[in-house]
Protein backbone atom coordinates (compact mmCIF):
# COMPACT_ATOMS: atom_id res chain seq x y z
CA UNK A 1 0.00 0.00 0.00
CA UNK A 2 2.82 2.38 0.82
CA UNK A 3 4.36 1.79 -2.59
CA UNK A 4 0.98 2.42 -4.23
CA UNK A 5 0.68 5.75 -2.45
CA UNK A 6 4.26 6.62 -3.34
CA UNK A 7 3.43 6.27 -7.03
CA UNK A 8 0.15 8.11 -6.59
CA UNK A 9 1.91 11.02 -4.93
CA UNK A 10 4.53 11.09 -7.70
CA UNK A 11 1.79 11.11 -10.28
CA UNK A 12 0.02 13.89 -8.39
CA UNK A 13 3.20 15.94 -8.56
CA UNK A 14 3.30 15.38 -12.31
CA UNK A 15 -0.32 16.48 -12.52
CA UNK A 16 0.49 19.60 -10.52
CA UNK A 17 3.18 20.44 -13.03
CA UNK A 18 0.62 20.22 -15.78
CA UNK A 19 -1.54 22.63 -13.78
CA UNK A 20 1.12 25.32 -13.63
CA UNK A 21 2.34 24.66 -10.10
CA UNK A 22 5.98 24.16 -11.01
CA UNK A 23 8.35 26.95 -10.12
CA UNK A 24 10.45 27.68 -13.18
CA UNK A 25 13.44 30.02 -13.32
CA UNK A 26 13.04 33.57 -14.63
CA UNK A 27 10.90 34.09 -17.69
CA UNK A 28 9.99 30.42 -17.91
CA UNK A 29 8.08 30.63 -14.63
CA UNK A 30 5.97 33.39 -16.15
CA UNK A 31 5.46 31.39 -19.35
CA UNK A 32 4.43 28.24 -17.54
CA UNK A 33 2.03 29.73 -15.04
CA UNK A 34 0.57 31.96 -17.76
CA UNK A 35 0.03 29.00 -20.05
CA UNK A 36 -1.78 26.99 -17.40
CA UNK A 37 -3.79 29.93 -16.10
CA UNK A 38 -4.35 28.35 -12.69
CA UNK A 39 -1.82 30.09 -10.44
CA UNK A 40 -1.67 28.44 -7.00
CA UNK A 41 -5.19 27.01 -7.06
CA UNK A 42 -4.04 23.44 -7.66
CA UNK A 43 -1.64 23.65 -4.74
CA UNK A 44 -4.34 24.97 -2.44
CA UNK A 45 -6.92 22.33 -3.34
CA UNK A 46 -4.31 19.60 -3.17
CA UNK A 47 -3.29 20.21 0.44
CA UNK A 48 -3.31 16.95 2.39
CA UNK A 49 -3.50 16.70 6.15
CA UNK A 50 -1.77 13.59 7.60
CA UNK A 51 -3.19 12.07 10.77
CA UNK A 52 -1.49 8.91 11.98
CA UNK A 53 -1.62 6.35 9.17
CA UNK A 54 -4.25 8.22 7.18
CA UNK A 55 -4.15 11.22 4.87
CA UNK A 56 -7.23 13.37 4.36
CA UNK A 57 -7.69 14.86 0.90
CA UNK A 58 -10.51 16.69 -0.82
CA UNK A 59 -13.08 14.96 -3.03
CA UNK A 60 -11.56 16.82 -5.99
CA UNK A 61 -8.12 15.37 -5.32
CA UNK A 62 -9.56 11.91 -4.70
CA UNK A 63 -11.15 11.95 -8.14
CA UNK A 64 -7.86 13.17 -9.56
CA UNK A 65 -6.00 10.21 -8.05
CA UNK A 66 -8.50 7.80 -9.56
CA UNK A 67 -7.34 8.79 -13.06
CA UNK A 68 -4.18 6.83 -12.35
CA UNK A 69 -5.82 3.57 -11.21
CA UNK A 70 -4.72 1.80 -14.37
CA UNK A 71 -1.07 2.75 -13.84
CA UNK A 72 -1.25 1.59 -10.23
CA UNK A 73 -2.76 -1.73 -11.32
CA UNK A 74 0.09 -2.17 -13.79
CA UNK A 75 2.62 -1.46 -11.06
CA UNK A 76 0.91 -3.99 -8.79
CA UNK A 77 0.97 -6.57 -11.60
CA UNK A 78 4.69 -5.98 -12.17
CA UNK A 79 5.41 -6.30 -8.46
CA UNK A 80 3.42 -9.53 -8.24
CA UNK A 81 4.21 -11.31 -11.52
CA UNK A 82 7.19 -9.84 -13.40
CA UNK A 83 9.90 -12.47 -13.73
CA UNK A 84 12.54 -10.15 -12.23
CA UNK A 85 12.46 -7.67 -9.37
CA UNK A 86 10.98 -4.53 -10.98
CA UNK A 87 12.77 -1.18 -10.80
CA UNK A 88 9.96 1.04 -9.52
CA UNK A 89 11.98 4.23 -10.05
CA UNK A 90 12.55 3.36 -13.71
CA UNK A 91 8.86 2.54 -14.08
CA UNK A 92 7.84 5.92 -12.71
CA UNK A 93 10.30 7.65 -15.08
CA UNK A 94 8.79 5.68 -17.95
CA UNK A 95 5.30 6.73 -16.83
CA UNK A 96 6.43 10.37 -16.77
CA UNK A 97 7.80 10.06 -20.29
CA UNK A 98 4.60 8.40 -21.44
CA UNK A 99 2.45 11.09 -19.84
CA UNK A 100 4.10 13.79 -21.95
CA UNK A 101 4.18 11.65 -25.09
CA UNK A 102 0.39 11.60 -24.86
CA UNK A 103 0.42 15.27 -25.89
CA UNK A 104 1.60 14.10 -29.33
CA UNK A 105 4.02 17.01 -29.63
CA UNK A 106 7.56 16.26 -30.89
CA UNK A 107 8.87 19.26 -28.95
CA UNK A 108 7.45 18.16 -25.58
CA UNK A 109 9.28 15.40 -23.75
CA UNK A 110 10.76 14.13 -20.49
CA UNK A 111 14.46 13.99 -19.61
CA UNK A 112 15.62 11.27 -17.25
CA UNK A 113 18.45 12.42 -14.93
CA UNK A 114 21.18 11.31 -17.35
CA UNK A 115 19.58 13.00 -20.37
CA UNK A 116 18.92 16.17 -18.33
CA UNK A 117 22.59 16.39 -17.35
CA UNK A 118 23.73 15.77 -20.94
CA UNK A 119 21.44 18.53 -22.21
CA UNK A 120 23.16 21.11 -20.00
CA UNK A 121 26.62 19.74 -20.86
CA UNK A 122 25.83 20.24 -24.55
CA UNK A 123 24.85 23.83 -23.87
CA UNK A 124 28.21 24.50 -22.20
CA UNK A 125 29.97 23.85 -25.51
CA UNK A 126 32.18 20.83 -24.77
CA UNK A 127 31.48 17.12 -25.00
CA UNK A 128 33.08 13.83 -26.04
CA UNK A 129 31.85 12.71 -29.45
CA UNK A 130 32.56 12.74 -33.18
CA UNK A 131 31.99 16.43 -33.97
CA UNK A 132 28.82 16.89 -36.01
CA UNK A 133 25.74 19.09 -35.64
CA UNK A 134 22.54 17.42 -36.85
CA UNK A 135 19.31 19.05 -38.02
CA UNK A 136 16.27 16.76 -37.82
CA UNK A 137 13.18 17.32 -39.95
CA UNK A 138 9.97 15.68 -38.76
CA UNK A 139 8.32 16.40 -42.11
CA UNK A 140 10.89 14.58 -44.26
CA UNK A 141 12.08 12.15 -41.59
CA UNK A 142 15.69 12.99 -42.40
CA UNK A 143 18.53 13.96 -40.10
CA UNK A 144 21.01 16.13 -41.98
CA UNK A 145 24.52 17.16 -41.03
CA UNK A 146 24.36 20.94 -40.77
CA UNK A 147 27.86 21.48 -39.44
CA UNK A 148 31.12 19.55 -39.10
CA UNK A 149 33.27 20.98 -36.31
CA UNK A 150 36.81 22.00 -37.13
CA UNK A 151 39.49 19.64 -35.90
CA UNK A 152 36.92 16.94 -35.13
CA UNK A 153 37.10 13.22 -35.97
CA UNK A 154 34.22 13.73 -38.42
CA UNK A 155 36.13 16.42 -40.30
CA UNK A 156 39.26 14.30 -40.42
CA UNK A 157 37.31 11.34 -41.83
CA UNK A 158 35.66 13.43 -44.56
CA UNK A 159 32.08 13.87 -43.30
CA UNK A 160 30.49 16.80 -45.13
CA UNK A 161 27.76 19.29 -44.38
CA UNK A 162 24.64 18.09 -46.20
CA UNK A 163 25.33 14.38 -45.59
CA UNK A 164 22.32 12.45 -44.25
CA UNK A 165 22.92 10.60 -40.98
CA UNK A 166 21.63 7.16 -41.90
CA UNK A 167 22.83 4.53 -39.45
CA UNK A 168 24.87 4.37 -36.23
CA UNK A 169 26.50 1.07 -35.37
CA UNK A 170 25.16 -1.98 -37.15
CA UNK A 171 21.44 -1.64 -36.68
CA UNK A 172 20.28 1.77 -35.42
CA UNK A 173 18.69 3.51 -38.40
CA UNK A 174 18.39 7.22 -37.70
CA UNK A 175 15.13 9.15 -37.83
CA UNK A 176 14.07 12.23 -35.85
CA UNK A 177 12.47 9.84 -33.35
CA UNK A 178 15.67 7.78 -32.87
CA UNK A 179 18.12 10.69 -33.18
CA UNK A 180 18.73 10.99 -29.43
CA UNK A 181 19.58 7.27 -29.27
CA UNK A 182 22.04 7.79 -32.13
CA UNK A 183 23.64 10.77 -30.37
CA UNK A 184 23.97 8.75 -27.16
CA UNK A 185 25.84 6.03 -29.07
CA UNK A 186 28.15 8.52 -30.82
CA UNK A 187 29.01 10.10 -27.47
CA UNK A 188 31.38 8.19 -25.22
CA UNK A 189 34.90 7.78 -23.97
CA UNK A 190 37.56 9.66 -25.97
CA UNK A 191 39.72 7.24 -27.92
CA UNK A 192 36.97 4.67 -28.50
CA UNK A 193 35.41 4.19 -31.95
CA UNK A 194 31.97 4.01 -33.50
CA UNK A 195 30.84 3.16 -37.04
CA UNK A 196 28.60 5.83 -38.55
CA UNK A 197 26.93 5.54 -41.97
CA UNK A 198 25.86 8.55 -44.03
CA UNK A 199 23.99 9.00 -47.30
CA UNK A 200 25.62 11.26 -49.86
CA UNK A 201 23.81 11.54 -53.20
CA UNK A 202 22.00 8.25 -52.38
CA UNK A 203 25.31 6.45 -51.78
CA UNK A 204 26.03 4.86 -48.38
CA UNK A 205 29.35 5.90 -46.85
CA UNK A 206 30.52 4.38 -43.57
CA UNK A 207 33.22 5.95 -41.43
CA UNK A 208 34.86 4.53 -38.33
CA UNK A 209 35.09 7.62 -36.12
CA UNK A 210 37.22 7.84 -33.00
CA UNK A 211 35.51 9.82 -30.26
CA UNK A 212 37.30 12.91 -28.97
CA UNK A 213 36.68 16.00 -26.86
CA UNK A 214 34.79 18.48 -29.06
CA UNK A 215 34.98 22.19 -28.35
CA UNK A 216 31.97 23.93 -29.87
CA UNK A 217 32.14 27.54 -30.99
CA UNK A 218 28.69 28.89 -31.75
CA UNK A 219 29.86 31.97 -33.69
CA UNK A 220 32.32 32.55 -36.53
CA UNK A 221 33.16 35.87 -38.17
CA UNK A 222 35.26 37.56 -40.85
CA UNK A 223 35.36 40.52 -43.24
CA UNK A 224 34.13 39.57 -46.72
CA UNK A 225 35.18 42.87 -48.28
CA UNK A 226 36.64 46.11 -47.06
CA UNK A 227 33.15 47.23 -45.94
CA UNK A 228 31.11 44.06 -45.39
CA UNK A 229 31.36 41.78 -42.39
CA UNK A 230 29.98 38.27 -41.95
CA UNK A 231 28.93 36.58 -38.71
CA UNK A 232 27.58 33.03 -38.66
CA UNK A 233 25.58 31.87 -35.64
CA UNK A 234 25.35 28.09 -35.58
CA UNK A 235 23.04 27.68 -32.58
CA UNK A 236 21.56 29.89 -29.87
CA UNK A 237 23.38 28.14 -27.06
CA UNK A 238 26.24 28.61 -24.64
CA UNK A 239 27.59 32.16 -24.74
CA UNK A 240 26.67 32.83 -28.36
CA UNK A 241 25.31 36.30 -27.56
CA UNK A 242 28.61 37.36 -25.97
CA UNK A 243 30.55 35.80 -28.85
CA UNK A 244 28.35 37.63 -31.35
CA UNK A 245 28.81 41.03 -29.72
CA UNK A 246 32.58 40.54 -29.49
CA UNK A 247 32.72 39.53 -33.14
CA UNK A 248 30.62 42.52 -34.21
CA UNK A 249 32.80 44.96 -32.28
CA UNK A 250 35.95 43.44 -33.81
CA UNK A 251 34.51 43.77 -37.33
CA UNK A 252 33.49 47.38 -36.69
CA UNK A 253 37.06 48.15 -35.68
CA UNK A 254 38.13 46.77 -39.05
CA UNK A 255 35.86 49.23 -40.85
CA UNK A 256 32.67 47.22 -41.29
CA UNK A 257 29.82 49.34 -42.70
CA UNK A 258 27.31 46.52 -43.33
CA UNK A 259 26.76 43.10 -41.73
CA UNK A 260 25.59 39.76 -43.13
CA UNK A 261 24.30 37.39 -40.45
CA UNK A 262 24.30 33.75 -41.54
CA UNK A 263 21.57 31.74 -39.78
CA UNK A 264 21.38 28.93 -42.31
CA UNK A 265 21.02 25.51 -40.67
CA UNK A 266 20.69 27.16 -37.26
CA UNK A 267 18.05 25.02 -35.48
CA UNK A 268 17.36 27.63 -32.78
CA UNK A 269 17.95 27.32 -29.04
CA UNK A 270 17.50 29.79 -26.20
CA UNK A 271 15.20 32.69 -27.06
CA UNK A 272 16.98 34.84 -24.46
CA UNK A 273 20.18 34.55 -26.52
CA UNK A 274 18.33 35.68 -29.66
CA UNK A 275 16.89 38.57 -27.64
CA UNK A 276 20.35 39.77 -26.57
CA UNK A 277 21.60 39.65 -30.15
CA UNK A 278 18.51 41.41 -31.47
CA UNK A 279 18.86 44.07 -28.78
CA UNK A 280 22.11 45.18 -30.45
CA UNK A 281 20.17 46.37 -33.51
CA UNK A 282 16.76 47.33 -32.11
CA UNK A 283 15.35 50.06 -29.88
CA UNK A 284 12.56 49.45 -27.38
CA UNK A 285 9.90 47.03 -28.60
CA UNK A 286 9.01 43.37 -29.16
CA UNK A 287 11.47 40.81 -30.44
CA UNK A 288 8.37 38.61 -30.70
CA UNK A 289 5.33 38.06 -28.51
CA UNK A 290 3.66 34.94 -27.20
CA UNK A 291 0.07 33.79 -27.58
CA UNK A 292 -1.28 31.18 -25.16
CA UNK A 293 -4.07 28.69 -25.65
CA UNK A 294 -6.59 31.02 -23.99
CA UNK A 295 -5.76 33.72 -26.54
CA UNK A 296 -3.93 35.96 -24.07
CA UNK A 297 -0.68 37.65 -25.12
CA UNK A 298 2.62 37.99 -23.31
CA UNK A 299 5.08 40.66 -24.46
CA UNK A 300 7.95 39.32 -22.39
CA UNK A 301 10.75 39.44 -24.99
CA UNK A 302 11.41 43.17 -25.22
CA UNK A 303 14.47 44.96 -26.58
CA UNK A 304 15.71 48.25 -25.09
CA UNK A 305 16.86 51.55 -26.56
CA UNK A 306 20.45 51.99 -27.71
CA UNK A 307 20.59 50.18 -31.04
CA UNK A 308 23.54 50.08 -33.44
CA UNK A 309 22.68 51.57 -36.83
CA UNK A 310 23.98 49.08 -39.36
CA UNK A 311 22.62 47.76 -42.69
CA UNK A 312 21.74 44.09 -42.26
CA UNK A 313 21.28 41.08 -44.53
CA UNK A 314 20.18 37.76 -43.00
CA UNK A 315 20.94 34.44 -44.68
CA UNK A 316 18.30 31.76 -44.02
CA UNK A 317 17.38 28.34 -45.38
CA UNK A 318 14.98 25.46 -44.81
CA UNK A 319 16.80 24.47 -41.61
CA UNK A 320 16.68 27.92 -40.00
CA UNK A 321 14.20 27.35 -37.19
CA UNK A 322 12.74 28.64 -33.94
CA UNK A 323 15.02 31.29 -32.38
CA UNK A 324 16.59 31.82 -35.83
CA UNK A 325 13.17 32.70 -37.20
CA UNK A 326 12.36 34.89 -34.19
CA UNK A 327 15.53 36.94 -34.70
CA UNK A 328 15.17 37.08 -38.49
CA UNK A 329 11.54 38.21 -38.34
CA UNK A 330 12.26 40.93 -35.79
CA UNK A 331 15.29 42.29 -37.65
CA UNK A 332 13.36 42.39 -40.94
CA UNK A 333 10.30 44.12 -39.47
CA UNK A 334 12.04 46.49 -37.09
CA UNK A 335 15.58 47.04 -38.42
CA UNK A 336 15.06 46.87 -42.18
CA UNK A 337 17.07 43.67 -42.59
CA UNK A 338 16.81 41.88 -45.94
CA UNK A 339 16.31 38.11 -45.81
CA UNK A 340 18.15 36.12 -48.48
CA UNK A 341 17.92 32.38 -49.16
CA UNK A 342 14.90 30.05 -49.08
CA UNK A 343 11.81 29.72 -46.90
CA UNK A 344 12.63 28.90 -43.29
CA UNK A 345 11.55 25.78 -41.38
CA UNK A 346 8.45 27.17 -39.67
CA UNK A 347 8.77 26.37 -35.97
CA UNK A 348 6.72 29.14 -34.42
CA UNK A 349 6.22 27.68 -30.95
CA UNK A 350 8.27 28.00 -27.78
CA UNK A 351 9.08 25.51 -25.06
CA UNK A 352 9.53 25.92 -21.31
CA UNK A 353 12.33 23.85 -19.75
CA UNK A 354 12.38 22.89 -16.08
CA UNK A 355 13.53 20.35 -13.55
CA UNK A 356 10.91 17.98 -12.19
CA UNK A 357 10.92 15.82 -9.09
CA UNK A 358 13.90 15.38 -6.78
CA UNK A 359 16.19 13.00 -8.68
CA UNK A 360 17.58 15.37 -11.33
CA UNK A 361 14.98 14.76 -14.03
CA UNK A 362 13.53 17.48 -16.25
CA UNK A 363 11.15 18.21 -19.07
CA UNK A 364 10.45 20.62 -21.86
CA UNK A 365 6.96 21.52 -22.95
CA UNK A 366 5.46 23.63 -25.70
CA UNK A 367 3.68 26.45 -23.89
CA UNK A 368 2.86 29.09 -26.50
CA UNK A 369 2.94 30.16 -30.12
CA UNK A 370 5.02 33.20 -30.98
CA UNK A 371 4.24 35.89 -33.52
CA UNK A 372 6.60 38.42 -35.09
CA UNK A 373 6.48 42.05 -33.86
CA UNK A 374 3.94 42.87 -36.58
CA UNK A 375 1.75 39.90 -35.62
CA UNK A 376 2.74 37.45 -38.36
CA UNK A 377 2.55 33.73 -37.64
CA UNK A 378 5.58 31.54 -38.30
CA UNK A 379 4.49 28.08 -37.20
CA UNK A 380 4.21 25.64 -40.13
CA UNK A 381 4.59 28.66 -42.44
CA UNK A 382 8.13 29.91 -41.97
CA UNK A 383 9.56 33.17 -43.22
CA UNK A 384 9.66 33.85 -46.94
CA UNK A 385 12.91 35.59 -47.88
CA UNK A 386 12.89 38.96 -49.62
CA UNK A 387 15.41 37.62 -52.12
CA UNK A 388 14.86 33.95 -52.89
CA UNK A 389 17.79 31.88 -54.11
CA UNK A 390 17.49 28.11 -53.83
CA UNK A 391 20.47 25.83 -54.31
CA UNK A 392 20.56 23.49 -57.27
CA UNK A 393 18.97 20.09 -56.64
CA UNK A 394 22.36 18.35 -56.73
CA UNK A 395 23.97 20.95 -54.45
CA UNK A 396 24.06 19.74 -50.78
CA UNK A 397 25.25 23.15 -49.62
CA UNK A 398 28.43 21.87 -48.00
CA UNK A 399 30.39 25.12 -48.34
CA UNK A 400 33.08 26.26 -45.97
CA UNK A 401 32.43 29.32 -43.85
CA UNK A 402 32.71 32.59 -45.85
CA UNK A 403 33.23 30.78 -49.19
CA UNK A 404 31.82 33.65 -51.23
CA UNK A 405 33.54 32.32 -54.34
CA UNK A 406 31.45 29.12 -54.53
CA UNK A 407 28.46 29.62 -52.20
CA UNK A 408 25.68 31.09 -54.41
CA UNK A 409 23.49 32.17 -51.48
CA UNK A 410 26.34 34.01 -49.81
CA UNK A 411 27.22 35.57 -53.16
CA UNK A 412 23.66 36.90 -53.46
CA UNK A 413 23.69 38.16 -49.85
CA UNK A 414 26.91 40.07 -50.56
CA UNK A 415 25.42 41.51 -53.74
CA UNK A 416 22.34 42.69 -51.81
CA UNK A 417 24.51 44.25 -49.10
CA UNK A 418 26.69 46.11 -51.61
CA UNK A 419 23.49 47.57 -53.13
CA UNK A 420 22.43 48.73 -49.65
CA UNK A 421 25.76 50.46 -49.13
CA UNK A 422 25.64 52.40 -52.41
Amino acid sequence: MKKRWMLAISLLLAACLLSGCAVLPGTLATLYSKQAGTGATAVETGTAEPSGDTVTISREEYERYRQFDELLELMDAAEAYYYKEPDLKAMIQGASAGLLSGLDDPYTFYYDPEAWQKMWEDDEGEYAGVGILISSNYLTGLCTISRVFKGSPAEAAGVQRGDILYRVGEDLYVTPETLQDAVDIMRGVPGTSVDVTFLRKAEEITFTLERAIINVNQVESTMLTEDVGLIAVYEFAGKCDEEFESAMNALKEKGMKGLIVDLRDNPGGWVDAALKIGDLFLDEGDLCYLVYRDGSEDHCYMTANGKTELPLVILVNENSASASEILSGALRERAGATLVGVNTYGKGIVQAVSEVGKDGSGFQMTVAEYLTPEGNAVHKVGLKPDVEIPLAEDDPGGYDFADSEHDPQLQKALEVMLDKLE
